[in-house]
């Protein structure tokens, strides 16, 4: 497993403070990109629930700002990947009612899009040479 899921799990294993999606995803790479923790954290504050919106998963909206924060503005692989492993569905209430639907826990939904948005992220990383 590598640093970055690893990290990962850690955080979201964590109930108290409790660490949404976004930070879930950014804090792993944080100080690879040249970001504290505290400042990932700060940047990431509003990105659960969607935005706290229930728009843009911010498990997802995470992973584009740590290709952002790696000089990669062109995400389309990455959003390729996710639009194909979930239907088309990028928004958070989207995803959160057809994990209902099928029966499925908000936890655990959240943890395994946060792992899939950790490790694309990290894989499109590595093919970029940018870790």
């Amino acid at each position: 497993m590598s640093k970055y899921l690893e990290r990962a799990r850690e955080l979201r294993a964590i109930t108290v403070p409790h660490y949404n999606c976004g930070q879930s995803v950014v804090i792993p790479f944080a100080q690879d990109a040249g970001l504290t923790d505290e400042q990932a954290l700060g940047i990431c504050a509003n990105f659960g629930g969607g935005l706290k919106r229930g728009s843009a998963c911010g498990a997802i909206t995470g992973g584009l700002v740590v290709l952002g924060l790696f000089g990669i503005d062109n995400p389309s692989e990455y959003y390729q990947a996710l639009r194909e492993s979930h239907d088309g569905m990028l928004d958070c209430a989207d995803l959160l009612k057809r994990n209902k639907e099928m029966g499925g826990e908000k936890k655990p939904h959240c943890d395994a899009l946060v792992f899939e948005c950790v490790s694309l992220v990290e894989k499109i990383l590595r093919e970029q040479g940018k870790i």
